[in-house]
């Protein structure tokens, strides 16, 4: 009888056990390597970033966000009769006018093409406490969602809506404004990347540098990874007094035509990932 007492008594108290164990091995995580890991926010990889000159065609514009910063951005006309308008997202870092190389065989075949920069990036208005980095924000979806606010109170405004056409953070940052802005009727994105899969992907390889106990990284599957950089996340967004967004919730919902687009010489960001 006692060895089933026994049995009772592991069978009930086991899963509080291993739940314990796993409390304490996500708190002693998080305290060893979460420095480690908000190096892979902090830190911006060599970005070979476009730029051009201004165009004597395009009409340089100006228009306000919601929390008072002045953007700059450009508006190129189609010489054809219009299709359609296109909303460009730029990549980190590059200027408004880096649209031409994307964008002028769509001109040519009658889009209208609307570029703009963020705060902190090009002309635009900086905002003093910001210091950008390459994963999108709540400033980015601010910043896409008055663009898209510009587009819609021109004189020439589509009633039909727009197209968006991202590069990288310009992608990540207009399809997050897509689940706030049915005004984007499609999308086509270049090169865009989820924070969150991103981080998981170099975790695991950080992992294996600063931790040598094979025992833990077999134990740790990609779900536990997620939530770790999730948590980083956050950390790193509250110091730097923003909110860093995951793509993953807009992309389920995005029920609209969907062109995702990634070259195999991106250094940075592999196709498999």
């Amino acid at each position: 009888m006692s060895w089933i007492l026994a049995g009772i008594a592991v069978y009930l108290f086991l899963p509080t056990v291993v739940v314990g164990l796993l409390v304490y091995l996500h708190f002693w995580l998080r305290r060893r390597y979460m420095q480690n890991i908000s190096r892979i926010y902090l830190e911006v990889p060599f970005f070979n970033v476009p730029r051009a000159q201004p165009r004597e065609d395009a009409e340089d514009v100006s228009f306000t966000t919601p929390d008072g910063l002045m953007l700059r951005g450009c508006y190129l006309k189609s010489p054809q009769p219009r299709r359609g308008v296109i909303l460009f997202g730029l990549e980190f870092g590059s200027n408004r006018w880096s649209c031409s190389a994307y964008c002028d065989q769509l001109v040519e075949a009658g889009y209208d093409v609307f570029a703009y920069e963020p705060r902190n990036q090009g002309d635009s208005e900086r905002e003093d406490a910001l210091e950008p980095l390459h994963w999108p924000s709540d400033r980015d979806v601010t910043d896409a969602m008055a663009a898209l606010a510009y587009l819609k109170g021109r004189p020439d405004a589509d009633p039909r809506g727009v197209g968006l056409f991202g590069i990288s953070k310009g992608a990540g940052a207009g399809l997050l404004s897509a689940m706030l802005d049915p005004t984007i009727r499609c999308a086509v994105c270049d090169g865009m990347f989820s924070s969150s899969y991103t981080v998981v992907a170099y975790m695991r390889r950080w992992m294996m540098i600063f931790n040598k106990s094979y025992l833990i990284q077999g134990l740790l599957p990609s779900w536990y990874y997620a939530i770790l950089a999730r948590v980083v996340m956050r950390h790193v967004g509250k110091q730097r007094g923003v909110r860093f967004l995951d793509l993953e919730p807009a992309l389920r919902r995005f029920r609209r035509p969907l062109l995702m687009i990634h070259g195999q010489r991106d250094g940075y960001i592999r196709p498999d990932m």
